[in-house]
């Protein structure tokens, strides 16, 4: 029963920050993509950028709280 719990709680995390964590690298990749293009445009990229980070990073955050409470 506690090897089913931590391997399901194990499972939990490396999904819940597999994805999060890929999303983070391309909202990233796609934001220096613009500034390369465009370094003017920082002002209004970079906090797009940040916030979009944080959503992407409250769904890991998620995540482990679930993996915590399984």
């Amino acid at each position: 029963m506690t090897f089913t719990l931590s391997v399901s709680g194990g499972l939990i995390v490396a999904i819940g920050a597999a994805f999060p964590g890929l999303a983070i690298g391309l909202i990233g990749m796609k934001a220096m993509e613009a500034l390369g293009r465009n370094p003017e445009a920082s002002g209004r990229i970079v906090p797009i950028m940040v916030l979009a980070m944080a959503f992407a990073e409250s769904i890991a955050i998620y995540s482990l709280i679930f993996a915590f409470l399984r």
